[in-house]
């Protein structure tokens, strides 16, 4: 009679193996001196007007990219400087608004509404690996960007960057 009892064996990992972490400024971009900031240092010693996040070095914008900060109920809690020039709003303006009142998928459809908020809430709750999708500002038409889409923090966000 054959031997029926289960046999176990180890099966590799499709997981990729975690992307590290880099911290910047939420207002200018910049990275802290060493790219590590100090436990007490929060706010950015380049322009002293952001607080320092940290994001997957695949998503973390360049110093001079326009990025917005997005909580998961879709609050702009952060533009930067560029994203400022880009969008053509100040961030005292824009913190707290909605982010359907900045930009609207590049797509006319309800169901890329959709998907939009769906990228910014998974990325909020660190979800889902960063992903990609197309915007326009809001009442610009014919102006497209790109956009990655992932999570920064703290606290959890989605992290916007236009391309």
């Amino acid at each position: 009679m054959a031997d029926l009892r289960a046999s176990l064996r180890l099966v590799p990992s499709t997981r990729e193996v975690e992307r590290p972490g880099v911290w910047f400024c939420g207002h200018c971009g910049a990275s802290p001196p060493g790219g590590i900031p100090a436990p007490v240092a929060r706010v950015c010693e380049s322009c002293g007007l952001g607080v320092l996040l940290e994001a997957r070095d695949d998503i973390a914008p360049a110093p001079d990219d326009p990025f917005l900060v997005v909580d998961g109920a879709l609050c702009v809690c952060a533009v930067s400087a560029a994203a400022e020039r880009l969008l053509g709003v100040c961030e005292e303006e824009a913190v707290g608004r909605p982010l359907t009142e900045l930009v609207a998928p590049a797509d006319a459809e309800p169901e890329a509404q959709r998907n939009l908020a769906m990228l910014v809430a998974w990325s909020a709750r660190e979800e889902d690996e960063p992903s990609h999708t197309v915007v326009r500002p809001v009442n610009v038409f014919g102006v497209r960007f790109k956009l990655r889409v992932g999570a920064c923090g703290p606290p959890r966000a989605a992290l916007l960057v236009f391309a």
